[in-house]
This record gives C-alpha cells, sequence and structure tokens, in this order.
C-alpha cells in the first residue's frame, strides 16, 4: 500500500527575493565598474577575456578584441540582470542568470568571493526555477491540485534548494575553521589589521569611529572573535530549531552588510545574503508584512505543501 509523502512547495517570494539579490550582486559588479578595469591584463595571464578552453564560452568572448563590444556586453548583461532580479518568469530567466554569471567568473580579471558565490547559487537555482510556473517570482505559490508534473517539478526545486542550504553550510564551516590555524584570529589582532589596511580598510569618515574601537584589546578581540562564532553558528544552522536560526540569520545579514560597509564588498554580501535566506528560513517560507498582533511573526513559517508521487 503507497503510503501518500508530502514535498514543500519552494516557490515562493523568500527564494525570489534570494534569487534577486545575487542577481543585484553581479550587476553591481558589472554596472560600477569599468571596461578597463574589468578586463585588464593580468601578469602570467594574459588579457581578459581569455578565451580559451571552456572561457571561451563566456559570452565576452563575443567581443574579440573590441573594447567597444566589451561595453555594450557589459550593458546587455547589467539589463539581463535587472530582469532577474525583477523576478519576471524565472522560468525563462534561469539559464541566462546563470550563464552571465558563469561568464563573469570566467571573463572578469579579478574575481572575488561574491562572483564565485554568485556562480554557485545562479546554478543551484536553476533547478526551482525551471520548474516555477510563476509568472513573477514575487506571487503567492500555485495550488497544491496541479497533478503529477507539478509535483515532479517541486521535488527537483526542493533539491535544489537543499543543494544551496548544504553548500552555505560548507562556506561558512570553511569560512571559520580557515582563519584558526592562524594567530592573528586566535589572539584578537586580526580585525586591527584588516580595518587599518589601505586596501581593504574602512572609508575615512567611517574609520573616525572603527579606529577607536580596533585600538582596544577589547574591541579589536570582540571585533575579530565574534565573526567566527556567527559563522560556526551559520555552519550550524540546519542543526539548529527554526527560532534560533531567525537568529541567526539576522546575525549573518548584520555580518555581511559590516562587510559591505567596512571593505566594500557589496558583491559579496547581497550574494551571501541571498544565501542566507535559503539556509535559514523554512523551505518555501513566504515574507509577509508584520501584522497588527505583536504575537504574530512577521515571516510566514507555513508553507504549501503538494503530495509527492
Amino acid at each position: 500500500m503507497a503510503t501518500d509523502r508530502l514535498i514543500t512547495t519552494p516557490w515562493s517570494n523568500a527564494y525570489g527575493l534570494a534569487r534577486t539579490l545575487v542577481a543585484l550582486g553581479t550587476a553591481a559588479t558589472l554596472a560600477f565598474s569599468s571596461t578597463s578595469t574589468l578586463f585588464r591584463p593580468v601578469a602570467t595571464i594574459g588579457d581578459f577575456p581569455t578565451c580559451n578552453g571552456a572561457t571561451s564560452a563566456a559570452v565576452f568572448c563575443l567581443a574579440g578584441d573590441d573594447r567597444t563590444g566589451l561595453t555594450w556586453l557589459k550593458w546587455l548583461c547589467v539589463l539581463a540582470l535587472l530582469i532577474v532580479a525583477s523576478g519576471w518568469r524565472p522560468r525563462l530567466t534561469a539559464l541566462p542568470h546563470a550563464y552571465i554569471n558563469y561568464s563573469v567568473f570566467a571573463g572578469i580579471s579579478i574575481t572575488d568571493g561574491g562572483d564565485q558565490i554568485g556562480l554557485i547559487l545562479s546554478m543551484l537555482f536553476v533547478l526551482p526555477a525551471l520548474g516555477d510556473p510563476r509568472r513573477w517570482h514575487w506571487l503567492p505559490p500555485p495550488d497544491e491540485a496541479g497533478g503529477k508534473a507539478l509535483r515532479v517539478r517541486a521535488l527537483i526545486g526542493t533539491s535544489g534548494l537543499i543543494m544551496i542550504r548544504l553548500q552555505m553550510s560548507f562556506v561558512y564551516f570553511n569560512a571559520c575553521v580557515a582563519k584558526l590555524p592562524h594567530p592573528e584570529w586566535y589572539d584578537g589582532t586580526a580585525m586591527w589589521y584588516w580595518s587599518t589596511n589601505s586596501s581593504f580598510g574602512a572609508a575615512p569618515w567611517l574609520d573616525t569611529i572603527l579606529r577607536p574601537v580596533v585600538s582596544t584589546a577589547l574591541g579589536a578581540a570582540l571585533m575579530t572573535w565574534l565573526p567566527l562564532f556567527i559563522e560556526i553558528a551559520l555552519a550550524a544552522a540546519l542543526l539548529l530549531p527554526q527560532r534560533f536560526r531567525y537568529t541567526a540569520l539576522w546575525a549573518g545579514l548584520l555580518f555581511h552588510f559590516s562587510i559591505g560597509l567596512v571593505m566594500g564588498l557589496w558583491t559579496f554580501a547581497l550574494a551571501m545574503a541571498g544565501g542566507l535566506l535559503v539556509l535559514c528560513l523554512p523551505s518555501g517560507a513566504r515574507i509577509t508584512r508584520p501584522r497588527t498582533s505583536a504575537a504574530t511573526p512577521s515571516t510566514a513559517v507555513r508553507p504549501r505543501e503538494v503530495t509527492s508521487l
């Protein structure tokens, strides 16, 4: 006798917001960086885009040596990413989103963690997005009575979101553990070095606030060790009760906002924020407006479910 099982419908506005944040991060990299900055020669490698082997599939290779063509392609990619961020037709924009992120990762001269995590997330978002039947990813999920095809798409989409959760857990675990062998992290001085670094340090207006804090032993230690606690908590988020995941979510968002503010890594901050939503919110949960009752949470935690095969 077959037993019916329930699959959470993955197509919520929370997953949509995550896609939007990742797309905006890549769009910001392209829009606020000049063509000469994105595609400059690199020692021992040569000119960019390199267009050798697998990297020849990047969209920027279509321009060849034409710098004007690179500029046009860059802005076409920005336009496409803004369409992805708008939430229109996830089924149609899923593959272009992943392709553009691959092109950025493979084609620009200097990538950072935001470009890498953006590529991984956009590729995994393909699984739920290709099965998303909505016109906009902000709309409510479809009714449960969608037949076998809907159930199969829901299963595939949920699998993609689970892989994103596991990927994010690994990223945070590695980020924490990789710091521990370095004495600057366990003796509490690392953030003094980072915040006063001429390349990654705070802007002058913010430095006037941070410098007195990191110049004290307690302030430097707290700013160094607190990120480690946040990262290991996020690595273990899947093992925590949901009420603690909400706390970890807000801590993580504040953490990445601070990184963007101090170090200017906004692409990284936006991409990680998108991954955090998938990691910490219940599968299929919708983000809703707060109700009048103080006891009512602002995030719905009753995801829709469809009967499996």
